[in-house]
């Protein structure tokens, strides 16, 4: 049958025409989305798995050539809607909506890959740019719904655009938040004050770990113990918190922790003692520059009084915080040089007793290395302290209670 014929036929059976137009038009639309999905879209999605590269896929993944290929039967449905003329402009707007919002979703889709691809890149250092992708993602949904609102009612995007003058305090309302997060989010870039990646301590939101992401409106920390706090963007600009950060890339983690020593058992030392600091390899300089010191005075006759020195005062606490200073200086997971500096030094005595406190900086910022060191360099110096004569001091226990009733 010729295309005469079918014409022919069509004219003599008014009634059954629209129903052919719909069969031939469903069919043309299944045939052109069979070639976009297998043959273009396939064949894209095969290239980029054969491509070296990462950044296709990154694409492909989140604008989806799949869906994208339904835009060939939204097109040719545009223009065989021409077949129909009383359908014709109803079944064009329809399908130009359906077009912009096709194109709206892929744009949305284009927005997450150049994040993702950002992120992946070597050149990452943790400063997101997420809440500029959002506010984009954002204002392309605005633009969509303006375009369809222009679509329906059919008047120009200008005069829908001229009338916003007029609802800008109810915009300004509505999109409160939005506006707060948006240039809170200026100021985090433009600061560097957090990043993807930092530690924070935010006391006010029970926050405390790892930011995983930084968007327009939140951010997304996830704590120690795996639990996830959203913190408000801009709460960060009016909220006390901790950035751990400069902690990490200085690449040493502080040390500041004492020992309480009990006063009753600070003395001066005798000959005996001294004796005995001279074996200890990690004092020995310092205890003969001491008693070198003591013989510039006018020697021991005039510097002592039986075996107690009163011009030097050198004390068995004063022997065990060299000793202190001593030990950090010969380990090799403890900063030595620089502003990093080891100090041990004391504080004012109180109930507790004389604290000693150790003010040093590990050479890892490895929460469990650093515990572990830590807990090494005070064992070591808790089980050293008796050696000077020293007692650690700890409030007393149902154990000393019981032996003092005892000994009653």
């Amino acid at each position: 049958m010729t295309i005469e014929g079918v014409g022919l036929w069509l004219e003599a059976n008014p009634g059954l025409a629209p129903w052919v137009l719909v069969g031939v038009a469903l069919a043309l639309n299944a045939a052109v989305l069979l070639v976009a999905r297998n043959l273009i879209a396939r064949g894209l999605v095969y290239l980029t798995q054969r491509s070296k590269t990462k950044v296709d896929d990154i694409l492909v993944r989140h604008m989806r050539p799949y869906r994208f290929a339904w835009l060939a039967p939204l097109l040719l449905t545009y223009y065989i809607a021409t077949w129909v003329p009383a359908w014709t402009s109803a079944l064009q707007a329809l399908m130009l909506i359906a077009i912009l919002w096709l194109v709206v979703v892929t744009f949305l889709g284009l927005f997450s890959a150049i994040n993702v691809i950002y992120e992946s890149g070597s050149a990452y250092r943790g400063v997101s740019i997420q809440s500029y992708l959002d506010l984009g993602k954002l204002l392309t949904i605005v633009v969509g719904v303006i375009l369809t609102a222009s679509q329906i009612t059919g008047k120009s995007p200008v005069v829908l655009l001229s009338g916003l003058g007029a609802i800008t305090a109810l915009l300004v309302l509505i999109f409160h938040d939005t506006l707060l997060s948006f240039v809170a989010s200026l100021q985090i870039q433009s600061h560097d004050l957090v990043r993807e990646g930092d530690w924070i301590e935010m006391p006010a939101y029970e926050a405390d770990g790892i930011i995983a992401n930084v968007a327009l409106h939140t951010v997304k920390v996830q704590n120690w113990d795996n639990t996830i706090t959203v913190v408000p963007t801009h709460k960060l600009l009016d909220t006390p918190y901790r950035n751990w950060r400069g902690m990490t890339e200085s690449g040493g983690r502080r040390i500041k922790r004492a020992i309480h020593v009990d006063l009753s058992s600070v003395a001066f030392c005798d000959s005996e003692m001294i004796e005995r600091y001279r074996g200890i390899g990690l004092i020995r300089d310092y205890v003969e520059q001491r008693i070198a010191s003591v013989a510039a005075g006018g020697g021991r006759d005039q510097a002592c009084f039986g075996d107690v020195c009163a011009e030097h005062e050198l004390t068995n606490v004063g022997a065990f915080r060299a000793y202190m200073t001593a030990y950090l200086r010969s380990r090799a997971d403890v900063h030595q040089e620089g502003d990093m500096m080891i100090l041990v030094r004391q504080l004012d005595p109180g109930p507790m007793g004389l604290p000693l406190e150790v003010y040093a900086f590990t050479k890892t910022t490895q929460w469990a290395q650093y515990e572990a060191i830590q807990a090494e360099i005070f064992e070591h110096l808790v089980a050293a302290a008796p050696a000077f004569g020293l007692r650690v001091f700890q409030q007393p226990t149902g154990t000393d209670f019981r032996a003092l009733a005892a000994a009653v």
